[in-house]
């Protein structure tokens, strides 16, 4: 084929992709039906003068139009990985982690239904055999809500939602293919009545098979880009050969799923790639998958809709009512989805409730598109499926597809305007009129001030002045009548705008590079989570939000297993190092916030609102100051590194600015700015790194400030620093259970714990200990401890206590001395400390210490030190 003539005709398709979006927004219809109508009208239009008698001008072009090589491997070797590399690399992983249940269940579980409900129903009342049918199945079972998306977040339709509905599209495409790819093999064999449970047992294969390649391939790509990282074209290079290589190597080296490991691999990269990358090469690297994608996107749907009317040509009558059977198969299995599976996830606490606008909205905007038709293409290449058998899958695939993007997609706006779903609520509206009131105020102070500069003839800016009081006079007309909002809902309304204005400060420290990105978007996910609990539950849930935005995540403990057990320090280090990140950069973001509190939000929504407001972030900067220090008192002299590193970040982030400004004033040059900027740029990839943070040292100062420790010699000190064990405990967990086992002793290192015992409670801070009297009695403990602040405990247990404390007179005599004061006696103290005990008693004669004081309201039951007893004491 000429080559001139190709290249012609790929250009002129890009002039129809660039005319489709606006195209689009005119008519009001999602950009995927437009797409697809231009492919279905090149195609027909190219078979028309290709047959016509009118003219022969245009057969070399319809031609080499209906002689492109399309076939089903440009579609899944070539487009498909990029759309899907693309998509997982802009989904916000950390938020769609929460609800990863309701997405793998819809994806999965989903496909599976539509699978062999359309399967069973096609097999019931046609002439295919049931791998046939089940073919079919699976080929229309992948959706592509991408248009029900767009639209929910034009009407501002709950983010969790969105990320739903996201999720189960990107990962059905991979569970369709495996299926179809399965039950087209069961087709070649000529095996018509597959085995279920074979096709079931396999699915999993294909699952891991693909997992394990893309995690593998995206480690081999970042550990050659963070080679890379000073040359930002060649890290853009590695990451777009990222998802062909890990697609092709699953498919064809491994025989697993394609498409999962090209999602695992971008999920890794996403993960891992902001922490690796300059941050100007990473945003650089996702603008390039954003326009790569479009294009994907775009030619995927036009040239799959070329061959629809080659697919068509020999559809009869009954396979009109045949493609009904499978549209009413496709909904009745979306139904029993949305109807059915998520109520039932929702009453079990795993998915947001879908009220039944939106699930309507989902039902009807269950779109099919390339993908379908790229496995039906597949199933007509293929010489090993009989001829009768293509012709069906083509036709019914083909049909279905066209019933979801001509019928479903041009009616969809209309179901969601007949929903209501892209109107206010009475809360926004009433807000919407009170906002315009309070700006356009605003605006005609400043227009005023603006105008009297302009020298304008006072004709003129009176009658726009006029013009303008009679918009005011409006807006506030309607904003009295919308007044009726409860001081609740403005509260509601006052933490979405906080939260907001706290996303737009991070992401401002960001592009200042006063954070790091992989600290920005653990600050961007958990903003988005405040936005969110703000919305659904007001106060209650933005108070829960920012106490899990404090918490220490789900890493923890194996970090701490790794860093006890093993002696791996490197992940505890690095949780620690990061939360030491985020909790300076929160402390120093939300502090900027009440100036927001104080100048847009109290103008909106009244004095009350705002002193609320400030409370609450007093509250939150509160609890940050606590975490913080406790964080000093674990990790001396650390978090004042990590201060001085924000203090150099911005102190490059001015001086940058500086030299900025004096190119744009012509009192440099572009020579001496570019070595200024070098310069700039080396002393910044030192800044970036985090100080190290030595685990096993810190522990080592942190055991020097007990009193308890404090005239140990050194090499003692550090034989019991690596004895001790770190425990992190969160607000409200237990630590010791009453009548528990487990004998061990607690020293608090920071926060606060709560002692519970025959109905009275004790409270002990840093510097305190329990569960040693526990420990050296014959009984058992009863007392039940909780922490009532987040709390890191240094933990000994007994033989190294016992150890410790035949060893250490020091030791010795404070202990004996604090089971002398609760009334113990020797004959309550378990036989490997009896004798130690004995030895200790006071030389002089006289009343003993449980005779002179009465004992503790603590008693040796309790097993811990009275309330303010310091371990030295």
């Amino acid at each position: 084929m000429n080559i001139i003539l190709i290249t012609t005709i790929i250009s002129s398709l890009f002039l129809f992709i660039g005319a489709a979006e606006p195209l689009a927004s005119y008519l009001r219809l999602p950009y995927a039906v437009i797409i697809a109508c231009l492919g279905i009208l090149i195609g027909v239009a190219a078979a028309f003068f290709l047959h016509t008698d009118l003219t022969d001008a245009l057969n070399p072009v319809a031609e080499a139009i209906l002689a492109l090589p399309i076939r089903s491997n440009v579609f899944l070797y070539v487009f498909l990985p990029t759309l899907v590399f693309q998509v997982t690399l802009g989904l916000n992983l950390r938020r769609m982690a929460d609800d990863w249940v309701p997405i793998l269940v819809l994806a999965v579980v989903a496909v599976f239904v539509a699978t062999f409900v359309v399967g069973y129903s096609l097999a019931w009342v046609s002439s295919l055999t049931l791998s046939s049918a089940l073919l079919v199945g699976a080929i229309v079972s992948t959706t592509d809500p991408s248009a029900v998306v767009s639209i929910f977040r034009s009407i501002s339709a709950p983010r969790r939602l969105a990320r739903i509905i996201e999720g189960e599209s990107l990962l059905n495409d991979a569970a369709a293919i495996a299926l179809a790819a399965l039950f087209l093999e069961y087709v070649r064999a000529g095996m018509p009545d597959p085995s279920v449970q074979d096709a079931l047992a396999r699915f999993p294969v294909l699952l891991l098979g693909g997992v394990v390649t893309g995690w593998l391939a995206a480690r081999i790509a970042i550990w050659i880009m963070t080679m890379f990282a000073r040359y930002e074209l060649a890290v853009i290079s590695v990451s777009i050969a990222l998802p062909y290589l890990a697609y092709i190597v699953a498919e064809q080296s491994v025989g697993a799923s394609g498409v999962i490991a090209v999602v695992i691999a971008a999920m890794t990269l996403q993960l891992t790639g902001p922490r690796r990358l300059p941050p100007p090469t990473w945003k650089n690297l996702q603008d390039v998958w954003d326009l790569l994608a479009h294009w994907a996107g775009a030619l995927i749907f036009v040239l799959a809709a070329l061959l629809i009317p080659r697919m068509l040509e020999t559809v009869q009558l009954r396979d009109l009512a045949l493609i009904m059977v499978v549209v009413a198969a496709a909904i009745a299995a979306r139904a029993l989805i949305l109807y059915l599976l998520l109520p039932l996830l929702t009453r079990l606490g795993l998915s947001p409730v879908v009220q039944r606008p939106y699930r309507v909205a989902i039902l009807w905007g269950g779109l099919r598109g390339a993908v379908t038709l790229s496995l039906a293409l597949a199933v007509t290449e293929s010489a090993l499926v009989p001829v009768d058998i293509k012709r069906q899958v083509a036709i019914l695939a083909t049909g279905f597809t066209l019933f979801t993007l001509l019928v479903q997609g041009t009616t969809l706006r209309w179901v969601i305007g007949w929903l209501g779903l892209d109107k206010l609520s009475r809360l926004d509206n009433a807000l919407y009129h009170q906002v315009i009131a309070v700006a356009l105020q605003t605006v005609r102070a400043d227009l005023a001030k603006v105008t009297e500069s302009y020298d304008l003839t006072k004709e003129t800016v009176r009658a726009e002045a006029k013009r303008f009081g009679e918009r005011l006079d409006v807006a506030v007309k309607s904003a009295d009548d919308a007044t009726d909002i409860p001081d609740r809902d403005r509260v509601t309304l006052g933490l979405i705008a906080l939260s907001s204005a706290e996303r737009d400060a991070i992401v401002d420290r960001f592009r200042d590079r006063t954070i790091s990105s992989a600290l920005s978007e653990r600050l961007l996910s958990d903003a988005d989570a405040l936005i969110e609990a703000s919305r659904f539950n007001g106060r209650s849930g933005y108070n829960m939000a920012a106490r899990r935005s404090l918490g220490f995540g789900l890493w923890l403990r194996p970090a701490i297993f790794l860093h006890n057990r093993l002696n791996w320090s490197t992940p505890l280090a690095n949780i620690t190092s990061t939360r030491f990140g985020l909790l300076l950069s929160q402390r120093l973001i939300l502090r900027d916030l009440h100036a927001f509190i104080d100048g847009r939000i109290r103008r909106i929504h009244g004095r009350r609102v705002a002193e609320l407001l400030h409370v609450m972030l007093d509250r939150r900067i509160e609890l940050i100051e606590q975490s913080l220090d406790g964080l000093r008192l674990q990790f001396p002299g650390y978090a004042e590194e990590m201060e001085r590193r924000i203090i150099r970040r911005t102190a490059l982030r001015l001086e940058e600015r500086e030299y900025d400004t004096l190119l744009e004033d012509g009192l440099i040059g572009e020579e001496v700015h570019s070595a200024l900027t070098r310069d700039i740029g080396a002393r910044r990839d030192r800044a970036e790194a985090a100080p190290p943070l030595d685990l096993a040292l810190q522990k080592i100062e942190l055991a020097r400030r007990f009193p308890l420790f404090s005239e140990m010699e050194d090499a003692v000190l550090m034989r019991l620093a690596h004895a001790l064990k770190t425990r992190y405990v969160s607000v409200g967990e237990v630590i010791l259970h009453r009548d528990n086992g487990a004998r061990r002793v607690y020293f608090v290192a920071s926060g606060a714990v709560e002692l519970s015992f025959a109905g009275q409670s004790w409270r002990l801070g840093r510097g305190e200990m329990f569960g040693q009297m526990g420990l050296l009695m014959r009984r058992p403990q009863r007392v039940e401890v909780r922490a009532i602040a987040p709390t890191t405990l240094l933990v000994l247990d007994e033989d190294r206590f016992l150890r410790l404390l035949k060893r250490s007179k020091v030791i010795q005599q404070a202990f004996f001395d604090s089971a002398r004061k609760r009334g113990i006696t020797p004959e309550q103290l378990s036989p490997k400390v009896r004798k130690l005990s004995m030895q200790n008693q006071p030389e002089a004669a006289g009343p003993t210490e449980a005779e002179a004081d009465p004992p503790a309201r603590h008693n040796a039951a309790g097993g811990t030190v009275g309330v303010g007893e310091k371990l030295g004491s």
